[in-house]
């Protein structure tokens, strides 16, 4: 996921004395310091809930039922709440003060989400201004997770920011590697996140990531697949080819990767690797307008008009789209007036 994609900073709340209980799934019952959020509550009782603007209600991923003691919907949430989400007591946790005891509902699979201290093991270029970050659990460490979830990146404070932040970054390691965390970012200007990653962070350094999150993965059935992606939109979509290879899978899959210019195009070489290893897998880059004097005989054109022209079993196929949010938009656009049905289109919108 991308720098602007999901950002955060840290809920530096000042601290009261009261204590309240909060009383999570009807099982467990915690006390906690109150006056602070109920999403940095429960991060500092090592419970992780997703978030990307780290209790700005902006990315609406830190929602939690909370049953009694939240108090009404504040303005900040009303954009980021449906009616039936309201009805069933859906809130941000990131708006939700403490003041009270609370009851509250957490997804079960939210108690796997554990922090890391890892090691920042290989910085690779894959192009000028995309990278390939590797980093290394600590000693013994291990981490499993689904092709398609995310991490979260911490950044410490740095010259160009007073606070610390926190980006989402979508897994592109082979899973069967569980020791070693992979992200592949681009630069994006200003973002504080990857200016520090591209800038800042150096092989040895050691930084935090939290996670996994997500529900952004493969169905399990034999549907022919058609993955779109652009820039470093194909982060998860290598975890998942990884993923097909560790398997043996037979499924028919495509890749199509667009890019504006050659000079932005990524991971040619090791997709070309996938087509050799797996069963049924093609990979089809597109640029869509070459300068003149660039060498390239592949597609030329916009990725969707590459997806148009060359896709002949949309809607037999399942779609996987990650990149911008113009991208995935015109993407579902195309594959829907394809034939592609709609419940069988899923992507991973860098926001």
């Amino acid at each position: 996921m991308a720098d602007s994609q999901k950002a955060d900073s840290i809920d530096n709340t000042s601290p009261r004395q009261k204590m309240y209980k909060i009383k999570i799934n009807e099982e467990k019952e915690i006390e906690v310091e109150g006056g602070k959020s109920l999403l940095s509550t429960l991060r500092r009782q090592k419970i992780f809930i997703p978030t990307a603007c780290g209790g700005k209600a902006k990315c609406g991923l830190c929602k939690l039922k909370v049953l009694e003691g939240a108090g009404p919907v504040l303005a900040s949430e009303e954009p980021l709440l449906n009616d039936k989400e309201k009805q069933s007591n859906v809130r941000l946790s990131c708006q939700v003060k403490v003041e009270k005891d609370l009851k509250i509902i957490i997804p079960p699979e939210l108690f796997a989400v554990k922090e890391y201290s890892c090691k920042c093991v290989e910085i690779t270029d894959l192009n000028y201004d995309i990278k390939q970050l590797r980093f290394e659990l600590p000693a013994g460490g291990q981490l499993d997770y689904t092709p398609g979830q995310y991490m979260h990146l911490f950044v410490p404070v740095y010259e160009k920011s007073s606070q610390p932040t926190v980006r989402a970054y979508s897994i592109s390691s082979d899973p069967s590697d569980k020791n070693h965390i992979e992200f592949i970012m681009r630069l994006a200007p200003d973002g504080i996140s990857t200016t520090y990653c591209f800038k800042y962070l150096k092989v040895g350094d050691n930084i935090r990531l939290g996670g996994p999150y997500g529900q952004f993965k493969l169905s399990d059935t034999n549907t022919p697949i058609v993955f779109i992606a652009g820039g470093s939109g194909i982060s998860a979509i290598k975890c998942m080819l990884h993923n097909l290879k560790n398997t043996g899978s037979k499924r028919k899959a495509v890749l199509y990767l667009g890019a504006n210019k050659v000079k932005d195009l990524c991971g040619l070489k090791l997709m070309s690797q996938f087509e050799k290893e797996l069963a049924d897998f093609k990979f089809i880059p597109a640029v869509a307008s070459p300068d003149e004097g660039e060498n390239w005989n592949g597609k030329t054109g916009l990725i969707t008009q590459v997806v148009r022209e060359d896709l002949k079993n949309a809607a037999e196929s399942e779609a996987y789209l990650c990149g911008s949010p113009g991208m995935i938009d015109a993407s579902v656009k195309v594959l829907k007036e394809m034939g592609t049905k709609e419940e069988n289109i899923f992507y991973d919108k860098f926001e």
